[in-house]
């Protein structure tokens, strides 16, 4: 499962935790506001889905943003501020600070229809007269796909590399790639950018959830793309409703005057707060000062802590994986044998949703007969400890 499938989905929320080993500190307890409505929180077996909240940010970010709550700014001042710091980070020209990825990919597109003309960008969605066309590969169509739709654009589909050049021409405003569908298309992600600057036609790729790895935030711009957009409440454990945009300094420029706290642009909607810019500035700082190889480690002794409690359950069968590109982490597959454990998948999501704590399973999980999906990357510390002694209860028929 992954962002784009996990509305096709049932149940679940998400979390996020550090390793153990880290610094950084996550909240020992919910916030009291949470009782006070009625809603329970739950240990996050899942990831970093935003129906589930996302994830849990480090104290660090969480106090970045009260700072920034505590006084007034200029919301531009302080977009360029953070491109300023971030950009020389990340090895880019400049960054951007929008609400999510996808509004990441709504400004970016009107930034290489609308470009900086006013006229232009008061005019959108209406596109009439102006360079309208997105490039896709087939096979990177998805279910985001409506935020770059937003602009007024007509999506041209494309296969091979020579139905893409035979498919530009003096509409085409800017060409498309989704980085989890690599493995799907027929031209990869580094011929793909080869082929949008030999073009001289300005090119997104949209890598929300595919952090880890951390190199991602450096070698998509490196490899060629103009504009690269990042989830900044996944992987980088920043505020949920942050996205981070970032590539060639005039198209970043463009993508700001495209939306907030411009009024009377495509991207007004989707307003971006100083308490947003702190926090993911700090997030960014954090993710990039964090010992990866260590975090990686953490996560697997958490998928084996996991492993020998149910794996001794008679019939029970696990195994250890890692989604190719998005979610990229340690995670356990749990499956069992309908004669020995007469439950099904639902019936155990059911029992660790509906007790204390609550937990919740990877998304799609309860669609299975017989098998379950486990996230360790967000839980917090010593949480691995409880899912797997609810799973073995679970299992075992407790």
């Amino acid at each position: 499962m992954n962002r784009r499938n996990f509305l096709k989905s049932t149940g679940a929320l998400s979390g996020l935790g550090l390793t153990s080993g880290s610094a950084t500190a996550f909240p020992s307890r919910p916030p009291s506001v949470y009782a006070e409505l009625g809603v329970r929180p739950f240990i996050n077996a899942a990831g970093t889905y935003t129906t589930l909240s996302a994830c849990v940010m480090p104290k660090e970010v969480q106090d970045a943003m009260h700072d920034a709550a505590s006084t007034h700014v200029a919301i531009p001042e302080l977009q360029k501020a953070f491109s300023d710091h971030v950009a020389p980070m990340l090895g880019c020209e400049a960054a951007l600070v929008t609400a999510g990825c996808a509004a990441a990919l709504s400004v970016a597109t009107a930034a290489c229809v609308a470009g900086k003309d006013p006229e232009k960008i008061r005019r959108i969605p209406d596109t009439s007269g102006l360079k309208n066309e997105v490039i896709f590969q087939k096979s990177h169509r998805f279910g985001y796909d409506h935020a770059i739709r937003n602009v007024g654009i007509k999506i041209i589909e494309v296969e091979t590399a020579e139905e893409l050049q035979g498919a530009v021409n003096e509409r085409t405003a800017m060409l498309f790639f989704l980085n989890l569908a690599d493995p799907k298309g027929k031209i990869k992600r580094a011929e793909f950018a080869h082929i949008a600057n030999r073009l001289q036609i300005p090119c997104l790729i949209d890598a929300a959830a595919d952090l880890p790895p951390m190199e991602n935030l450096r070698d998509l711009t490196r490899m060629g793309f103009d504009l690269a957009a990042f989830s900044g409440g996944k992987g980088l454990r920043g505020p949920q409703c942050s996205g981070l945009l970032m590539g060639k300094k005039t198209l970043i420029e463009a993508a700001f005057l495209n939306g907030p706290p411009y009024s009377d642009t495509l991207g007004r909607g989707a307003k971006v707060g100083k308490e947003e810019i702190a926090g993911l500035y700090r997030a960014l700082q954090l993710y990039l000062k964090t010992d990866h190889a260590a975090e990686w480690s953490e996560w697997e002794r958490r998928v084996a802590v996991i492993d020998r409690e149910i794996s001794r359950i008679p019939g029970v069968h696990t195994k250890k994986f890692v989604p190719e590109i998005a979610n990229h982490a340690p995670h356990l597959s749990v499956e069992w044998d309908a004669q020995k454990i007469p439950l099904t998948s639902k019936q155990i999501v059911e029992n660790l949703r509906s007790k204390d704590p609550r937990i919740e399973l990877r998304p799609g999980s309860e669609e299975s007969k017989t098998g379950i999906e486990v996230a360790v990357w967000m839980l917090r510390p010593g949480e691995e400890k409880i899912v797997a002694r609810r799973l073995r209860e679970a299992l075992s028929g407790k």
